[in-house]
């Protein structure tokens, strides 16, 4: 990921260090595992703990160097933790294990403190819509289908659902730290053939992780699922700023990104205050879900095992996880700082729209007159018509028609944006987490 969407502490998780530390510490774990169960002569492997090579830029270009004569990334670093431990204790590293047992163990625990992170993020973003969800309940504004002025609502209700949404990603993202926090020391196809499985599940459970059946490698669906946990938040991020950008138009105004002293929305428009970040979202939401794509088409594997997905994942779960972190991070800065424009709200829903969202009180006021549904809707139809060509309020249209037999009494409810909100509440209630 480049740097400039690239959160450090994500960033040190995906690191070659901290991938080869990890590493390290799965083949540390399972030689002191055979040493327990006696394969291994416990004097020395007690020697490989003491002897535990630092991971620096000095290793790692270590790793490289070698590489270029084994052709085999994992190979190269086995070579360099021996020669580093020495003989012959470095001789029980790697011992009965194959490359996949160390990397896909290494990656699912890495994954498994990435998607932490996610969860953690998530629930700030969610605690920040919930936030404004309480502040905002009681302001209306108007609501939209079709990108045309509809009913009212309000912002907190909109709020709510973006909150509730949320929640519901992050409960996808538990089920798929869930599923990513596994791990596999089960040797060449994954029977067990030269490894007892009490090795894999002292490991295991030493790394937090859970050991599972696999064939050489681990199944990747459970990546897949990573992957889709984070397109998911992306494109609940994307619903939210693509709002945000909406309702922030000039001709609409009800809601502004923050504005910070200093900042310019335009090198050559000096009036202009871009929702550049609520854009940046949206845009990257279309980056996540192409990580999904190349996640899925990992899936499928040749037989017991074949390597077409290793050089997918060593970009998109990296990137993904980086990007998901980084877009959560913005994502609850804007939705802190989003300034909402409650008067011009009010002045679209009660000038701008000329009357015309409350047509449905009307009509149903009409049939509760005793008029047949579909004569009350030519009446509605026909006033909001002439309303919306001669540019009046829809109110005066209506009173204007002879056809109308309504009272004004009858007609101040209908027109009445608070009874429409009534409910509003039910919203707030639906955040279940809410202190």
């Amino acid at each position: 990921m480049i740097p400039r969407y690239s959160p450090k502490d994500v960033a040190a998780l995906f690191s070659d260090e901290h991938r080869f530390d990890t590493m390290l510490e799965v083949e540390l774990l399972c030689a002191e595992a055979l040493a327990v169960s006696g394969v291994l002569p416990a004097e020395e492997v007690a020697v490989l703990r003491q002897r535990r090579p630092v991971i620096d830029g000095a290793f790692v270009a270590d790793v490289e160097t070698r590489e270029l004569v084994t052709n085999h990334d994992t190979a190269a670093f086995v070579d360099a933790v021996q020669a580093r431990i020495g003989m012959p204790e470095g001789a029980w590293i790697h011992y009965a294990l194959t490359s996949s047992d160390v990397v896909d163990t290494a990656l699912c625990r890495i994954l498994t403190s990435a998607m932490d992170i996610v969860i953690n993020e998530a629930t700030a973003l969610r605690d920040a819509l919930t936030r404004r969800a309480v502040e905002s309940i009681d302001w209306p504004i108007l609501g939209r289908t079709h990108g045309m002025h509809a009913e009212p609502t309000t912002y907190g209700a909109k709020f709510s659902l973006f909150a509730l949404q949320v929640q519901r990603d992050i409960e996808r993202a538990q089920q798929a730290r869930t599923a990513i926090a596994v791990g596999k020391l089960s040797g060449a196809v994954g029977t067990y053939s030269n490894i007892d499985p009490g090795v894999e599940a002292y490991v295991c459970e030493r790394l937090g992780l859970v050991g599972v059946p696999s064939t050489q490698v681990i199944s990747r669906d459970r990546h897949a699922q990573v992957l889709y946990a984070c397109a998911a938040l992306g494109t609940s991020m994307e619903l939210f700023a693509l709002e945000v950008r909406h309702l922030a138009r000039s001709e609409v105004g009800e809601a502004q990104e923050p504005f910070a002293e200093g900042q310019k929305g335009s090198s050559a428009m000096p009036h202009k205050r871009n929702p550049i970040m609520s854009e940046r979202l949206c845009g990257l939401a279309r980056v996540l879900r192409g990580y999904l794509q190349a996640g899925l088409e990992d899936v499928a594997l040749w037989h017991e095992r074949d390597i077409s997905h290793s050089s997918v994942e060593r970009v998109v779960m990296p990137d993904a996880l980086q990007l998901t972190v980084y877009m959560l991070r913005k994502a609850t800065a804007l939705a802190d700082g989003l300034v909402l424009c409650p008067e011009r709200a009010m002045e679209n829903l009660n000038v701008n729209s000329l009357g015309l969202v409350f047509s449905q009180s009307v009509l149903l006021a009409l049939i509760d007159s005793g008029l047949s549904r579909d004569d009350a809707y030519r009446i509605v139809q026909r006033a909001a018509l002439q309303a919306s060509e001669q540019r009046r309020n829809f109110r005066d249209v209506i009173e204007s028609d002879s056809a109308v037999p309504l009272s004004n009494e009858v007609l101040d409810r209908a027109f009445d944006a608070q009874r429409l909100l009534t409910h509003r509440g039910r919203f707030l209630d639906a955040l279940t987490w809410r202190t």
